[in-house]
């Protein structure tokens, strides 16, 4: 009984080694799915359209504070505090329009990369599963170092899990 208890002992820190750990390079996964490349191109679309309408905004204050500056030496008071008021009216709209373009267009890529990021972790727990491994880490998070002979890297097979999951 001793003796099976030592050689236990003995062979439980092989066991710790015998561990598999993988990695991956998300990032790279990700930017290869159609899916992706799709849901960047509409969300880059929007963010063009919104521009256009600030720059337009943009242009009428600009039009405005132009015609206002040639002209106020010969308003009154009166005429003069409604244009300035107009005026910062226009700019308060601009701010917020572009507050709100800014919180749309992160709404939009949450919805359009969220179901992305969901198949691309769903394939890496599926690799990890099936592999038996203990750990995959993703190399595009940052990490400064992952040893090429104590991890292998599963991303191809992470690309090929995403394509059965489609």
């Amino acid at each position: 009984m001793k003796k099976l208890i030592l050689m236990l002992m003995l062979f439980a820190p092989m066991a710790t080694f015998a561990q598999k750990f993988g990695h991956v390079n998300a990032q790279a996964v990700m930017e290869s799915l159609p899916d992706f490349i799709k849901a960047r191109a509409e969300v880059e679309g929007q963010a063009k359209a919104y521009d256009n309408d600030l720059k337009a905004m943009q242009d009428e204050i600009q039009k405005k504070y132009d015609e206002y500056d040639k002209t106020k030496a010969t308003m009154n008071e009166t005429k003069r505090n409604e244009t300035e008021a107009g005026i910062q009216q226009l700019m308060q709209k601009f701010q917020q329009a572009q507050q709100d373009n800014n919180q749309a267009l992160q709404k939009l890529q949450n919805e359009k990369m969220q179901p992305i990021v969901t198949k691309l972790q769903t394939a890496i727990k599926n690799v990890g599963k099936a592999g038996g491994y203990v750990y995959i880490m993703d190399l595009s998070s940052g990490i400064p170092y992952i040893s090429d002979t104590l991890s292998k890297d599963v991303t191809a097979e992470v690309k090929a899990e995403i394509n059965k999951l489609k």
